[in-house]
């Protein structure tokens, strides 16, 4: 039988999920404009970054198993744009997706994905749309909490600009460790701590935290969520500190890459 938690611990775990609750309404309130301002605020970067992460885990995949991948996971999947990635990409190499599911906590972003996905579809010529057998599945749901997803089903598993606002990541990681094949390929893009900055660093968190706000208020109409950026970004692991906790979890470290100055981080990593 479980301790029954003493106050403290009772507290803290209420003020985490009061923390996390806001986080995610800070997302419904931005999701119809979260496209366009990515794209305006990255200059467009962003999309390289998630094309390079699909391509590289394709190949990591290739490289350790030849199993069929048939089903892929993105957690965090806000408006969808990984899910849309992992269709083209997999297309482009002629690997064939049995499955693509999405998870994400936010009701308004997942209102996004589904209309972007449907769009998709309409864009898609009749003989590309012959030989699209991808099945998409979107669920409401946290990373921390993957009940949706069955142990030891997924191929590839995808997190995308999501792990820092996760707030109990060491669990969500655990789940991802949970859903995920042996020899399984898990992705994480994300804007990392950076613990020892130059002079660019430096130079670029100027911009973070004082200008992309303003930015993110003129496009989106909301300061809070765009200061939210940086300061997360403050609060989070380095890449080289999420590459050891998922190592001491029983992951191999494929590789830690750098985008553009190491704004942006992707670490990949196997199940073993």
């Amino acid at each position: 039988m479980k301790p029954n938690p003493t106050p403290q611990q009772d507290n803290s775990a209420t003020d985490m999920s009061a923390r996390q609750d806001k986080i995610i309404a800070m997302f419904d309130t931005i999701a119809k404009d979260y496209d366009k301002a990515n794209r305006i605020l990255s200059l467009g970067i962003d999309i390289s970054w998630r094309v390079d992460a699909t391509k590289r885990a394709f190949k990591a995949h290739s490289d350790q198993t030849s199993q069929k991948i048939r089903r892929v996971l993105d957690v965090a999947c806000g408006s969808g744009d990984m899910i849309i990635h992992w269709q083209k990409r997999g297309k482009k190499l002629g690997i064939c997706i049995d499955e693509i599911v999405g998870v994400d906590p936010s009701k308004e972003m997942l209102e996004v994905a589904k209309q972007k996905l449907k769009l998709l579809d309409s864009n898609t010529d009749s003989a590309l749309a012959e030989s699209n057998t991808t099945h998409i599945k979107l669920f409401e749901g946290e990373a921390k909490d993957l009940y949706m997803i069955e142990t030891q089903s997924i191929d590839i598993l995808s997190i995308a600009y999501g792990l820092r606002n996760v707030l109990a990541y060491k669990e969500a990681l655990s789940e991802f460790k949970r859903v995920l094949k042996r020899g399984g390929v898990l992705v994480v893009l994300d804007f990392f701590k950076n613990s020892n900055p130059s002079l660019l660093d430096k130079c670029i968190s100027l911009y973070t935290k004082h200008i992309l706000p303003i930015l993110g208020f003129l496009i989106a109409k909301n300061y809070q969520a765009y200061k939210y950026l940086p300061d997360s970004m403050d609060l989070f692991l380095s890449p080289s500190e999420l590459g050891e906790i998922l190592q001491e979890m029983g992951f191999r470290i494929c590789e830690i890459r750098a985008y553009n100055a190491g704004i942006s981080h992707l670490v990949l990593a196997q199940k073993l």
